[in-house]
């Protein structure tokens, strides 16, 4: 669950969260007696967030796709049973 919350979810929402707390702190500064104008969250540039992270998702699933996994020439065993217990799969170098 980690893994999906940090390789799918945090990308997708990192714009939008980024965007809502520039606009908290904007608001922030309209009520404290600084001559900004309230915003509103419908004003929102959603098309500009939206692709936004799914170009942050892209860089991140390209970057761990080149960085993670075994090496090319690595072979692979599956799980099995010895003498009663299971040895995990995995790859040999």
């Amino acid at each position: 669950m980690l893994r999906v919350l940090l390789e799918y979810i945090v990308p997708l929402a990192l714009p939008t969260a980024i965007y809502f707390a520039f606009q908290w702190w904007v608001a922030r500064r309209a009520v404290a007696g600084h001559p900004i104008e309230k915003p509103k969250w419908w004003d929102a540039p959603w098309p500009w967030l939206v692709a936004a992270g799914i170009v942050l998702l892209l860089i991140t699933l390209a970057v761990l796709a080149v960085t993670s996994g075994a090496p090319p020439d690595a072979s692979y065993h599956p799980p099995d049973l010895q003498n009663g217990q299971v040895r995990p799969g995995g790859f040999d170098r």
